[in-house]
């Protein structure tokens, strides 16, 4: 893991201008937030193929799934708590019913908006978006995994979410890396526990595997960047090989990244997980970092749970 970080609504930002260069059919749209969803980068170089669609989230989602049908592939961006929230029947019924191939952004996702406050941090729209039949669904963990994602989502025919978060993160792979839709990525082979988690909380459960290593306490961590289609293999790998099995994830543990986890357990190898995530509950104002610490999705909670 790399001391450099960058927050992966930048990489999505990025990997948006270098697409719009490769092929001509790529559409960008926005709701009024390209500065923030980074999709401006895009707008810059091909201000012809953006369109600013104001602050009307359904209206985007409708005008893309338009250009779906004109054989455009368009992306389109706003923060997570607007698209999948405000939207969301048109996700349904306007893109995902009729299996059209519209790549939806979610900016700003979970806790790590930080200072925007409850209002703003969508800690739902993994619960929201997985249940939504042909849509496909991403959380990076980094900007390597991030722009990969975003080539790899012009490619593959259908609905696809990815979710992007503000918090700039540490750069843990580097451009040689493999990456496969539905495959998740494990770092280490220890047996005393395994800690799932994706997005943001990737680079934690690394930093704890580092503190816990050094109290020889043995782990392996599992980036799910995939969660719809999920790798259930790892899952019932780990299960089998280590003692405890952990989840960790900047979104509500129901219906999250540890409810995905539970729902395969369940049906086919029963295994006791605990789950590090917001509760039943809202998120409030505060430094990312610090609401991090405080509903126990960092490092020293992943380390703290893991020595009970």
């Amino acid at each position: 893991m790399k001391e450099e970080k960058k927050a992966t609504r930048q990489s999505y930002g990025e990997a948006l201008a270098q697409l719009g260069k490769n092929n001509e059919n790529i559409v960008v749209l926005d709701a009024d937030l390209a500065n923030a969803t980074k999709s401006q980068n895009f707008k810059k170089e091909f201000p012809e193929r953006f369109f600013d669609i104001g602050i009307a989230e359904q209206d985007m989602i409708a005008t893309a799934a338009g250009m779906a049908t004109c054989g455009k592939i368009p992306f389109a961006s706003t923060f997570a708590i607007f698209v999948t929230g405000r939207a969301y029947d048109q996700i349904r019924n306007s893109v995902c019913y009729p299996n059209l191939n519209v790549k939806l952004c979610g900016s700003h996702a979970g806790l790590t908006v930080g200072e925007d406050g409850a209002t703003h941090q969508m800690l739902e729209d993994i619960n929201i978006t997985k249940a939504i039949p042909n849509l496909k669904v991403f959380c990076p963990s980094d900007d390597t995994q991030t722009k990969w994602l975003v080539e790899e989502m012009a490619k593959v025919q259908g609905p696809c979410y990815i979710r992007t978060a503000r918090l700039a993160s540490p750069i843990i792979y580097d451009e040689n890396q493999k990456f496969e839709i539905g495959k998740a990525i494990q770092h280490g082979n220890g047996e005393d526990a395994t800690i799932f988690s994706t997005g943001i909380c990737v680079a934690e459960a690394l930093k704890a595997q580092k503190q816990l290593e050094a109290d020889g306490i043995n782990v392996r961590v599992i980036d799910m960047f995939s969660l719809k289609p999920v790798d259930e293999e790892i899952i019932l790998k780990c299960a089998r090989e280590t003692k405890r099995l952990i989840s960790v994830e900047d979104h509500s543990i129901i219906g999250g990244l540890g409810s995905i986890i539970a729902d395969v357990l369940s049906e086919k190898m029963p295994a006791k997980l605990t789950k590090l995530g917001v509760k039943d509950t809202f998120g409030e104002s505060g430094k990312a970092t610090e609401l991090m610490n405080k509903y126990k999705i960092d490092a020293e909670a992943i380390v703290e749970e893991l020595k009970k």
